[in-house]
């Protein structure tokens, strides 16, 4: 998605987009790390006690104990099978692997890399079946990798001034969101969404650290647009089967649930990091503006 911005939002736009095309790096977050830190912090994610992980593993509670405060080393086929039992994102396999002196086991590739070739072309077929409904994929730290009609019109209609930005500006979604002139702007029922997308966010930031400042700033924003109270207590009235959420837009109202695909069982950490964001209309009205508007 091509974004442009003048004055105020190109300057906030440089300033956290530079941020967000550097940030995805992440094995050095946890590279930094020692193995038993990474392997506690792994264990304990899954909430699972050393006795399951040891009964996973077929091996004694007192060695999970060693390992995990550094008096003994796996092997690298334990190392892989413990990770595996922890369903370690493939990116921290890696960093446990370089942090116990062994060569990382996973590749990770560009989008654009011609090994991912087969991979890019079904994500542009996803997109482009799904207009004119909104599309996108994302990375594992919400920067925007690709986008179909349907999201560019709808990100054009609600923030106007993203069209006057250089082609290629490289986007996050979190700057969107905390953004003043962004998405939450335009929602007109985000004190039943933003409490539950403060959630979902928060999930996210659990397993990428980078990620919790700007959930940080998110939290900061939906207590001064909803308040405190309404923000720890979420939305007393009864919920609907999925979260809609509704935008004031100069077509009108729209109002839109979305769905997420992933790829199934990645070996690769770029594509292990990319889910794709189906965003589809929750009414008619919304469904009519899409198909007369997006070309």
């Amino acid at each position: 998605m091509s974004i442009r911005a003048g004055g105020r939002c190109r300057d906030y736009l440089r300033g956290h987009c530079f941020e967000a095309a550097l940030c995805f790096n992440p094995a050095m977050e946890v590279v930094a790390h020692a193995l038993p830190v990474t392997l506690q912090q792994a264990r304990k994610l899954r909430r699972l006690s050393q006795l399951e992980l040891a009964l996973r593993l077929g091996i004694s509670q007192r060695h999970v104990s060693f390992v995990e405060t550094g008096r003994a080393r796996p092997s690298r086929p334990l190392l892989l099978v413990w990770l595996a039992a922890l369903d370690a994102p493939l990116v921290v396999r890696n960093a446990a692997l370089l942090q116990a002196g062994y060569a990382p086991a996973y590749g990770a590739a560009t989008l654009e890399d011609p090994a991912l070739r087969q991979a890019h072309d079904a994500l542009l077929h996803l997109l482009h079946s799904h207009d004119p409904m909104p599309a996108l994929v994302i990375d594992a730290h919400w920067n925007l990798l690709l986008a179909n009609r349907g999201a560019r019109w709808l990100a054009a209609t609600l923030m106007p001034w993203t069209a006057a930005a250089p082609a290629g500006t490289p986007l996050n979604l979190f700057d969107l969101l905390v953004h003043p002139e962004g998405f939450t702007k335009s929602m007109l029922n985000l004190d039943e969404t933003g409490p539950a997308m403060l959630a979902h966010l928060r999930e996210a930031a659990a397993a990428q650290p980078r990620l919790r400042s700007r959930v940080d700033m998110f939290a900061a924003l939906l207590r001064d647009r909803i308040g405190t109270l309404a923000l720890n207590t979420g939305q007393p009235r009864p919920m609907a089967p999925v979260m809609t959420t509704r935008f004031a837009s100069p077509r009108g109202e729209l109002a839109f649930f979305s769905m997420f695909t992933t790829f199934g069982t990645p070996q690769d950490i770029t594509l292990a990091s990319l889910q794709v964001e189906h965003m589809f209309a929750a009414d008619e009205a919304t469904r009519a503006i899409l198909f007369a508007e997006v070309v």
